[in-house]
């Protein structure tokens, strides 16, 4: 239920209240309710040995932490429901190619010792990535886009341009904010990718 008490014990509330992205990492078995906690996830990076499956319909269980909406806006309706009404499983392959996985990582060209640490050392370089740029932007940014899925795309747009009205007139009195955007563009020892126009 959508009561503040019931919330609180709501796996999939708690995260989507989370303020940075929340990067998941999957490989083996994601059944139901891991199914719906990787839903949950902002990003979600696999291997081949990543396996999907609702088996909701299977056992006569209702979903209750997202997944009949969740699936159906990233992968489409018609897709999320031969997953949902089939209860059979969705191969990582399959999963990537329809947008559920966002990287699927082939551990088998992997060089070191140790092949499951793949996939989690693309998380880390991920994050780090992430991590590495401006954190309040990165939070903010998340925030649009999260909104954002709920609406329309015209009020979609127009919540981007008031988070970033509101965003810029908040910064345009640091100082420090145009200073390192002109910095990053003004460095001349910078790579450059050559326009093909």
């Amino acid at each position: 239920s959508d009561l503040p008490h019931h919330l609180k014990w709501n796996p999939v509330h708690q995260m989507s209240r989370v303020g940075i992205p929340i990067i998941g990492v999957v490989r083996g078995h994601v059944i139901t309710g891991g199914f719906e906690l990787a839903l949950a996830c902002d990003i979600l990076i696999g291997s081949h040995t990543t396996t999907f499956r609702d088996t909701h319909v299977k056992f006569g269980l209702a979903p209750c932490w997202g997944l009949s909406q969740k699936l159906t806006q990233r992968i489409g309706p018609g897709r999320a429901k031969i997953v949902s009404f089939s209860a059979r499983p969705l191969r990582a392959e399959r999963a990537y190619e329809w947008g559920l996985l966002d990287e699927l990582i082939d551990e088998t060209n992997n060089s070191s010792d140790d092949d499951d640490d793949v996939v989690l050392k693309r998380a880390i370089e991920l994050s780090a990535n992430i991590a590495s740029n401006d954190p309040l932007m990165v939070r903010r940014y998340k925030r649009a886009m999260v909104e954002g899925t709920s609406m329309t795309l015209h009020n979609g747009l127009q919540r981007e341009r008031e988070l970033g009205i509101s965003h810029y007139l908040e910064v345009v009195g640091d100082g420090a904010t145009f200073e390192t955007a002109k910095d990053f563009i003004s460095d001349d020892k910078r790579p450059r990718a050559q326009s093909k126009l």
